[in-house]
């Protein structure tokens, strides 16, 4: 897979077009009509309100343009998903794993994680990036598979399941 490629959902490109649609048709517009009022105050060197609305532009412009980008070089997860093996865990899987000690002993409860592009990755949401260690530790593992987490300390997981 491409590194420059942008990895989302289906519902990740939709809320990524709908943030640019009203960056574009709501955000921008708004600004430029801050900007033309302040200008209408006189003296732009000490006008606080002008500098305010010429950053707030600057901001706007910048997200248009890196949801631009992320837009033009995407790569849709179900997409990707039609295309591999559905027995090993990939991006877009849904891994339920539990913890395992050395001896192979599970301990405490299964933990359930959606493997995701890092744009969409949310932990507290169960939804984690395809670049992170527990993520890159499960990819292309598949149920009942052991597998060592590489992060200061180390530990193992055990898949229990894997769902797309």
């Amino acid at each position: 897979m491409e590194q420059d490629k942008t990895i989302l959902t289906q519902a990740g490109v939709k809320k990524l077009k709908d943030e640019l649609k009203r960056l574009i048709d709501e955000e921008r517009p708004a600004v430029i009509e801050q900007i033309k009022e302040a200008r209408s105050q006189g003296d732009l060197s000490e006008n606080a309100d002008y500098d305010a609305a010429r950053a707030r532009q600057a901001i706007v412009e910048q997200r248009i343009q890196e949801l631009q980008k992320m837009l033009s070089n995407v790569k849709i997860i179900e997409d990707i998903i039609e295309e591999e093996n559905v027995k090993l865990v990939r991006l877009g899987s849904t891994v339920t794993i539990k913890k395992i000690d050395d001896h192979h002993k599970e301990i405490g409860d299964e933990i359930v994680y959606t493997i995701v592009g890092s744009v969409e990755a949310d932990p507290e949401n169960g939804r984690i990036s395809n670049e992170c260690p527990l993520a890159v530790a499960l990819l292309s593992k598949e149920v009942n598979d052991v597998v060592t987490v590489k992060v200061a300390k180390p530990y193992k997981v055990k898949i229990v399941d894997v769902k797309r």
